[in-house]
């Protein structure tokens, strides 16, 4: 028998607020100094109530128009119970009946609900700066206690883990172009848990449900998936049963193992959350938050191919970083001021290969590099110009990131030149000529790329300050 796999999700996310989600203390943890962001608000005392952060919810609201989701005229919040060491309160403020986003659609899923809550202590197992404890402990940081924490829930239309990996990728892209969440899955700031069943080929009914729990990326996303469908898989057509189950996902072995049944919602016992007021919201008021929201990740990307006619795959690349989207039409812009008609695509060469390796190497954003728009942009001219070769900027460029200076102030400091005169480059090719007999000989007998190497031999020597053309013509002539 055929089974078909139906995937959902739900996937939290903090927001960027400056404080927390019920009361005024500042949103952020620092790993090095546990219990120092709290307050008798998000510890629980007796007797303190709960504020709602309008921020926060601002920013859900934002998100919601910007998946195309509806925002509802009135809103609450609602207790969710159940007792586990990282909750002060032994219970959670959510959302449950009415939360603040309903519907939306994103990579073609639609989107069941997006409501806000607030976000639990940290559990660990060993003392800050990976201190071990003498005996066997877990300690609580309570300073993420309370931190404003987005769920979005998704309706089960994904079928593949590698669908699950392009809906999260561009869920972080768009929370990262709302400046509503830094959405780093290594740190935390997202979190995925994956929801998967089987059920027989034209069956109308879902199979039983399993959760999938402790993912840290998007590739452990799309493999988690596409595990616990191979495993229910070869389950069923054993004859055993799947039950609704938590699952967590070993990211070392990359199997998924069990950790607890599954909750339904009624364990949770919601009901309204008697400390805070229902929230209005008049059409007003949304069309203001609608009016906030920039362009997103697909408009943008359109653009950039119509605008600037570049090709597809380069305008992926640029909008995949709403900074680096931004740092390139910075870029543009001052490549313009310099030479009106410079053709911007050098510049998307550059960007794409050359500035992505120097940040994938450092490990470093498009914020924390040392090259200015309008640096980068000068040293484009250069090249447009005549005034370095493209071997010239490659090495500039590791020095502009190393100095954070223009090209023209390194090229003066450093004494480098462009050399285009015969004079100047002639006795260089007379001594290649006479180096390289086999290159030269295999020219003559009609391998015409050979001169290429050729070429190749005079820049090294020449340290890349030779013009390549002049070289080449140069070569030609006198092989000739």
């Amino acid at each position: 028998m055929k089974y078909i796999p139906t995937i959902g999700l739900e996937i939290h996310a903090e927001l960027k607020t400056k404080t927390k989600m019920f009361c005024g203390c500042e949103n952020s943890f620092d790993e090095g100094n546990p219990n120092t962001n709290i307050c008798p608000i998000c510890m629980a005392h007796p007797g303190a109530l709960p504020m709602i952060n309008k921020e926060a919810v601002n920013f859900v609201l934002r998100f919601g128009l910007a998946i195309g989701g509806r925002i509802p005229e009135h809103s609450q919040f609602d207790r969710k119970s159940y007792f586990y060491p990282d909750l002060p309160k032994g219970y959670q403020i959510s959302q449950y009946e009415h939360p603040l986003v309903s519907g939306g659609e994103l990579c073609g899923v639609r989107i069941t609900r997006v409501h806000l809550e607030e976000d639990t202590a940290r559990l660990l197992h060993e003392l800050p700066g990976g201190k071990k404890s003498k005996n066997p402990s877990s300690f609580v940081d309570y300073n993420r206690a309370g931190v404003p924490l987005m769920e979005l829930v998704t309706e089960p239309d994904m079928k593949t883990g590698e669908e699950v990996a392009r809906f999260a990728k561009e869920l972080q892209k768009i929370l990262r172009y709302l400046h509503i969440s830094d959405a780093d899955m290594e740190k935390g700031h997202m979190r995925i848990e994956v929801n998967i069943s089987l059920a027989p080929e034209g069956s109308k009914e879902l199979g039983t449900k399993v959760e999938v729990k402790n993912i840290n990326s998007f590739r452990s996303a799309g493999d988690a998936a596409n595990f616990e469908i191979k495993r229910q898989n070869e389950a069923l057509e054993k004859g055993e049963k799947i039950i609704q189950e938590t699952r967590g996902w070993n990211d070392v072995k990359r199997v998924t193992v069990s950790q607890r049944t599954k909750e339904s919602a009624h364990d949770y016992r919601y009901f309204p959350e008697p400390d805070l007021p229902p929230l209005s919201f008049s059409p007003e008021y949304v069309e203001e938050i609608r009016e906030m929201l920039p362009e997103l990740p697909r408009a943008k990307k359109e653009r950039f191919e119509r605008e600037y006619g570049i090709s597809e795959k380069q305008s992926e690349v640029l909008c995949d970083d709403v900074s680096l989207a931004n740092y390139f039409e910075e870029a543009v812009s001052e490549l313009k001021k310099k030479r009106n008609d410079g053709d911007i695509s050098l510049l998307v060469n550059y960007l794409t290969t050359d500035l992505k390796g120097i940040m994938l190497s450092e490990k470093k954003s498009i914020e924390e590099i040392k090259i200015a728009q309008e640096h980068l942009a000068h040293l484009i001219f250069l090249i447009q110009e005549g005034t370095i070769s493209s071997r010239m900027a490659k090495d500039l460029l590791f020095k502009m990131h190393d100095s954070g200076e223009d090209p023209e102030t390194i090229i003066k400091e450093e004494g480098m030149k462009f050399v285009s005169d015969d004079d100047a480059l002639l006795p260089v090719i007379h001594e290649i000529i006479k180096d390289n007999e086999k290159a030269v000989l295999e020219y003559r007998s009609g391998r015409e790329n050979a001169v290429q190497f050729l070429v190749g031999q005079g820049m090294a020597k020449m340290k890349g300050q030779a013009d390549p053309k002049k070289l080449r013509e140069l070569f030609v002539k006198h092989l000739s």
